[in-house]
């Protein structure tokens, strides 16, 4: 299962009388990267949990045949259904700050995308360059969150000695933005207005 979330699952998965192991996620989708789940799977495993994120799906096809092969059940934990038409407005929105927005990484949304948050990165040198982009947002009067604080591998009841870089880098680097369907133009160019004004406080992303 993946560490990059709420501590709900992991929570579900003790009191399922089972032990909580952690893989890393994919970059761009922040769902399991099917590779670690390769690399986690032991004679102990016995299910894939699988975690869908941000209103990006992850790679299910793939994780199903490492489960087939393995042996392996496969569960997923879905996201709040979201009306078509509200979904198709978000991604609308979504569109706009791709264009726009200048000084982070926008998300790389695939056509499944639903955009459930919008999650960018502020590339630096971890936490408190993303941390301090986010006060300097929200005093420009836009709304803003870290969406995992901390990931469940951290947290004291599963802590664990387990290499995860991409859901470390992901942890100190993402920040969701508003895009709800209700947003009006003049709010989108103001959240546009206020990201790009801060481009300064940022180093290039190589």
């Amino acid at each position: 299962m993946p560490a990059f979330g709420n501590i709900d699952v992991a929570e579900a998965v003790t009191l399922a009388g089972a032990i909580p192991v952690f893989a890393d996620i994919d970059p761009v989708t922040y769902c399991l990267d099917p590779l670690a789940v390769e690399a986690a799977v032991s004679p102990q495993t016995v299910a894939v949990v699988v975690v869908h994120r941000f209103g990006q799906p992850a790679d299910v096809p793939h994780l199903h045949e490492i489960g087939q092969r393995h042996g392996l059940l496969v569960l997923e934990q879905g996201e709040s259904e979201t009306p078509y038409a509200e979904v198709a407005q978000r991604r609308e929105r979504a569109a706009y700050l791709d264009r726009r927005l200048r000084g982070v990484r926008t998300p790389e949304g695939s056509g499944g995308h639903t955009y459930q948050q919008y999650v960018v990165r502020v590339p630096g040198n971890g936490r408190p360059d993303r941390d301090a982009f986010a006060r300097a947002v929200r005093a420009r009067g836009v709304e803003c969150r870290v969406p995992v604080k901390t990931p469940v591998h951290r947290m004291p009841d599963f802590r664990r000695d387990v290499c995860l870089p991409e859901t470390e880098r992901a942890a100190d680097e993402t920040l969701a933005l508003p895009v709800d369907a209700s947003l009006t133009k003049r709010e989108m160019n103001r959240i546009v207005s206020a990201c790009n004004a801060l481009g300064g406080l940022l180093q290039p992303a190589f």
